[in-house]
């Protein structure tokens, strides 16, 4: 089954998403003190928070790292990027980078590593 929202159509069929809304609706319930007798409230404020993030157009990031006079240009998902900031890296900056099939994994200046995916080599 589809529900049509602003952010267009989507399946609430999918487990996954039913556990994720009843997961948000708890954590409002928590975040408002545990007042019973709003749980309609809070289950909707849930889906729609969850049906808007599931629906939000993903972009794509990209950082351009030189390896060895190759330049290797790596893509990944800001939300999936354990809070990188671009510019984080200076330009010029070394750093340390580890290559593995077609991932790169750029060593940030707070120890944690970048994962992102190879989309283009370069020299």
């Amino acid at each position: 089954m589809e529900k049509m929202t602003e952010h267009g159509n989507v399946s609430i069929d999918n487990p996954d998403l039913h556990e994720m809304i009843r997961q948000r609706a708890e954590e409002i319930y928590i975040r408002n003190g545990r007042l019973a007798g709003h749980d309609v409230e809070n289950w909707t404020q849930a889906e729609s928070e969850i049906l808007a993030e599931a629906t939000k157009p993903r972009s794509r990031a990209a950082i351009v790292v030189q390896v060895n006079g190759v330049r290797y240009i790596g893509e990944y998902w800001p939300e999936s990027s354990g809070g990188y900031e671009p510019g984080e890296i200076v330009a010029g900056a070394s750093v340390s980078v580890r290559l593995q099939g077609d991932k790169m994994f750029v060593r940030r200046p707070n120890g944690k590593e970048l994962e992102t995916r190879i989309v283009k080599k370069i020299g």
